[in-house]
């Protein structure tokens, strides 16, 4: 180390630069080593060729002043940034340098080579490795002084283990590593350059420590956080408090009011205690019990308490609150409420439906639809009465007005809508067929085909399934059924009955028009209906 001193002296005299400490490589006598010259950040390594430079026994240009024989010969090899010497001997023992071109700064190496195996080479080259018991584990033999894969004619043989003190080779993998594994270990790195190997070895030192086993922790499993318990006065309600322990000295208990609840059981408030041992733990159950739960109760505040020797205590926190009772009263007023509605709405439509089927009618335009072919919403048939009770020929046009003009109301009238010389019954059948409803009309005089078609108008209402209304007056309502005729018996059962009253019918909203019209479909053409008082 004296030698080296002046050397480097002599030679920040010479360069004007302050050389670098070397870098220290160790290898055993008769191993491969390599070199590796580091580039120098924002340097172009492509300006000028690098130089390798041996300082051992005299100072050499091995990039210039040996040719590959001679590297051959002595054993060293120089690819670009490496130094390769591929069979180490105390003669390459020494310093050697690598720069770029004409560059003053170098960087150093020191090559100390081993003939025997001393403390100082192994405190160097012997790598630890710690892995935990039953675990799995991997050595890695050290990518320390090996050459690079781009060097030409050297590829790698493989790798192979060895465990001091025994013979045999070894594996580098544990899928489970136990204590007996640890110790020193050697890989030893193959080299072919040439049909000849070359060797590198390295030594791993594995250590095996036993694996950490956490610490388990006791804990309350039930209840898991502060809970509120709906009970009913006067019963008794059971409240289970569940722990999981390590320790035998482990307890688990129940406070009131920070005070103790006693384990007597001819208290009305007291709590159970009972544990279940396991291989490797311990299962504890405190269970607090309520004989006659009182409003004292509800006031009070529970704790469960779980106290350690070996962690922090642990607790849980309950109360009572009495269950709400059950809201029969607004219940059975609910169900009463909606009954008076249903009735009341059943009532108020069956006595005023037909005003409320007109107003949806008139103002908001609620009918349905007449895509039915008919030409006509009512065929109006006049038939003789047999009493004078029936209608006038002037209260007969003033109704056939009415219908039409003031209700809009298309009609089909015998004496004005069949044409002459067509036959009587056919001309019936005709009007039935083109009429949504048949209205039968008693009159005093005989204006229509008479009242011996009524038994056709039957037949032809039955096959077609027309509807009908049928208008009376007052003195027919005082018939006896007997007194009619057969066909006017059943058409009168067959229809829907209007009650015609004289005078007090003409009004437009008087009951006779709002039941007309209500038993008759909507009007096809309704845009002349007035809006009339109900």
């Amino acid at each position: 180390m004296m030698v080296v001193i002046p050397l480097f002296l002599l030679l920040a005299s010479l360069t004007g630069v302050c050389p670098q400490r070397p870098k220290e490589k160790y290898v055993r006598a008769g191993e491969m080593v390599a070199l590796q010259c580091p580039g120098y950040r924002g340097y172009d390594h492509s300006d000028g060729r690098l130089i390798w430079t041996s300082h051992t026994s005299q100072e050499m240009d091995l990039t210039g002043d040996m040719s590959s024989a001679q590297q051959m010969e002595t054993g060293v090899l120089v690819h670009g940034r490496n130094l390769v010497i591929l069979n180490a001997s105390v003669n390459h023992q020494g310093n050697y340098s690598c720069s770029q071109g004409n560059a003053s700064r170098k960087n150093w190496f020191k090559l100390m080579v081993y003939t025997t195996q001393t403390r100082e080479y192994e405190k160097e080259t012997t790598y630890p490795v710690t892995c935990y018991t039953l675990e799995s584990c991997t050595l890695t033999c050290p990518d320390v002084n090996i050459p690079a894969e781009n060097i030409p004619n050297i590829t790698t043989n493989g790798t192979i283990w060895h465990k001091e003190g025994e013979s045999s080779l070894t594996a580098s993998y544990f899928s489970s590593v136990e204590e007996n594994d640890g110790g020193v270990y050697t890989c030893t790195r193959s080299y072919l350059y040439h049909g000849q190997i070359y060797n590198m070895t390295s030594t791993v030192k594995l250590e095996v420590q036993p694996k950490e086993i956490p610490k388990k922790l006791a804990e309350i499993t039930s209840p898991r956080m502060s809970e509120v318990f709906p009970v009913d006065l006067g019963s008794t309600v059971v409240i289970d408090c569940q722990a999981v322990a390590y320790s035998e000295f482990d307890e688990l208990f129940w406070l009131m009011d920070k005070l103790f609840v006693k384990r007597d059981n001819s208290s009305p408030v007291f709590y159970e205690f009972k544990d279940e041992r396991g291989p490797d733990k311990i299962k504890l159950t405190a269970t607090l019990v309520f004989k006659k739960v009182s409003k004292e109760d509800l006031l009070k505040n529970y704790t469960c308490k779980l106290q350690c020797e070996s962690q922090p205590s642990s607790s849980v926190s309950i109360n009572l609150v009495q269950k709400p009772r059950p809201a029969y009263v607004p219940l059975a007023l609910g169900i009463v409420c909606v009954v008076v509605v249903m009735v009341s709405t059943v009532v108020i439509y069956v006595k005023f439906k037909i005003n409320i089927t007109l107003f949806l009618r008139d103002t908001l335009g609620c009918r349905r639809s007449t895509s039915d072919g008919k030409s006509y919403d009512a065929f109006l048939m006049c038939y003789k009465s047999d009493t004078d009770a029936g209608l006038n020929d002037d209260d007969r046009k003033w109704l056939e007005s009415v219908m039409e003009e003031e209700f809009s109301y298309s009609l089909c009238l015998f004496d004005r809508d069949v044409l002459p010389g067509k036959a009587v019954q056919e001309a019936v059948l005709d009007c039935v067929q083109q009429s949504r409803t048949v209205v039968l009309v008693p009159t005093s005089s005989d204006p229509g085909p008479g009242a011996g078609f009524l038994s056709v108008i039957h037949e032809a209402l039955v096959e077609r399934q027309t509807d009908l209304v049928f208008i009376r007056t007052e003195a027919t309502e005082v018939w006896r059924s007997g007194s009619l005729s057969e066909a006017l018996q059943l058409l009168s059962e067959a229809g829907d009955c209007v009650t015609w009253k004289g005078i007090s019918s003409m009004s437009l909203s008087s009951p006779f028009w709002k039941q007309l019209r209500y038993y008759l479909p909507a009007p096809q053409n309704a845009s002349k209906i007035r809006l009339l008082p109900k």
